[in-house]
C-alpha cells in the first residue's frame, strides 16, 4: 500500500478492510515512509508497526 492511501484510511471515519499477513488490521497512523502503527481487529491491545508494502486493502 502506498503511504498516501494508508494516511487516507487512517484519517477516514469509515472502517476499511485492510489486512496484514492475512489478518484484518486497523491503521492508527502512518509513522514514516515505510511503516504504519496498526493493531489486529481481534486483538486491539497489541499494537505494532507494520510495513506499508505488506498492508493490503480489500475493495
Amino acid at each position: 500500500m502506498n503511504r498516501q492511501r494508508a494516511k487516507e484510511i487512517a484519517q477516514s471515519p469509515d472502517m476499511k478492510y485492510v489486512t496484514y499477513n492475512g489478518n484484518q488490521v486497523y491503521i492508527q497512523h502512518v509513522n514514516d515512509a515505510q511503516t504504519a502503527r496498526v493493531f489486529a481487529i481481534n486483538d486491539p491491545e497489541n499494537e505494532f508497526d507494520a510495513q506499508l508494502e505488506k498492508l493490503n486493502e480489500k475493495l
